[in-house]
C-alpha cells in the first residue's frame, strides 16, 4: 500500500506531461496522509454543449485500445488541476474530527471493491475520477527482514499519472475538504512489485495510465473506467532505496 508519494516538483511537467498548468501553490516534495496534494479532473464549469460533445466523444472511443497503446482518446475534453487533501473524506462523514480520522486511512482504494465499498461508491459511481501527478511513490522492501523505504520510478524518468478518486466533503458549519484517494490493482504477480510490502500480504500497487489514456479514464462511464484498472509493465519502472541522510 501506497501511504505516501513524491510530487511534481518542476513547474514546466504540469502543462509538458498533463496538460494543466502549474500548482499556484507549490506542493511539498513528500505528500503524506491529509497533508495538501494537486489532482487533475475533467473541468467542472463545462457548459452544456461542451459536456454533451465530450460524453458523445467518450462514447465513441475503444477504451481497450486507449488504454493498451497509448494513443489520445480525443482532444475534447477540457482539464482542471485542483488542490487537496490526501486521504478521502466520504461525503456522509458528519463531522471533521472524524474526517480526520478516516481520511488517514483512506489514501488507498482498492478498485475490485470500489462499487461495494461505502467509503469509495458515492465517488465511483458519481464519475469522479482524477489524475495524481507524482514522479514516485514509496513502497517499503520487507525481503531482508526489516523494511527498507524503496522509491519507484519509471525508468524513463517522466512523472506518473495515476488514477484517483477525488471528493468534496461539507461539515455543518460551512466547512469544506477536497480530497483524494489513488486507486490500487492487485500485484501478486507482477515480477517488480510482488517483491514490496510485508509477507504474506496481498501484493498492492497504484493504478499508473498509460500515456496518450488519461482523456478517457476521466471521462468513461463507471463500468468501462474499470478497463483502465491493470497493472503497469514491470519492465516500464525501476526501483532504488532511499538514501537516508546521515
Amino acid at each position: 500500500m501506497s501511504t505516501y508519494y513524491e510530487s511534481v516538483q518542476t513547474a514546466t511537467l504540469y502543462p509538458d506531461a498533463f496538460h494543466v498548468p502549474a500548482p499556484a501553490v507549490p506542493v511539498g516534495r513528500a505528500v503524506w496522509p491529509r497533508q495538501p496534494g494537486v489532482f487533475i479532473r475533467a473541468a467542472q464549469a463545462a457548459g452544456a454543449q461542451e459536456t454533451a460533445e465530450v460524453e458523445e466523444a467518450a462514447a465513441a472511443v475503444d477504451f481497450t485500445e486507449a488504454a493498451d497503446a497509448d494513443q489520445p482518446a480525443r482532444q475534447a475534453l477540457v482539464r482542471e488541476l485542483v488542490a487537496g487533501q490526501f486521504g478521502l473524506v466520504p461525503r456522509w462523514v458528519k463531522s471533521a474530527s472524524d474526517a480526520k480520522l478516516r481520511s488517514t486511512k483512506l489514501v488507498n482504494a482498492r478498485s475490485e471493491t470500489v462499487t461495494t465499498s461505502n467509503n469509495f461508491r458515492d465517488a465511483w459511481l458519481a464519475g469522479q475520477r482524477c489524475i495524481v501527478p507524482m514522479m514516485a511513490f514509496m513502497e517499503d522492501d520487507w525481503r531482508s527482514g526489516k523494511a527498507v523505504p524503496t522509491r519507484i520510478t519509471r525508468v524513463d524518468g517522466k512523472p506518473m499519472g495515476v488514477a484517483g478518486l477525488w471528493e468534496s466533503w461539507t461539515g455543518a458549519d460551512g466547512e469544506v475538504i477536497v480530497s483524494y484517494t489513488l486507486l490500487t490493482v492487485n500485484a501478486n504477480s507482477h515480477a517488480l512489485m510482488s517483491r514490496y510490502q510485508q509477507p504474506g500480504n496481498e501484493k498492492r500497487m497504484v493504478a499508473i495510465l498509460n500515456e496518450g489514456a488519461s482523456d478517457a479514464w476521466l471521462s468513461a462511464r463507471p463500468e468501462k473506467a474499470r478497463e483502465f484498472m491493470r497493472a503497469y509493465p514491470a519492465n516500464w519502472l525501476t526501483a532504488n532505496p532511499v538514501e537516508k541522510s546521515r
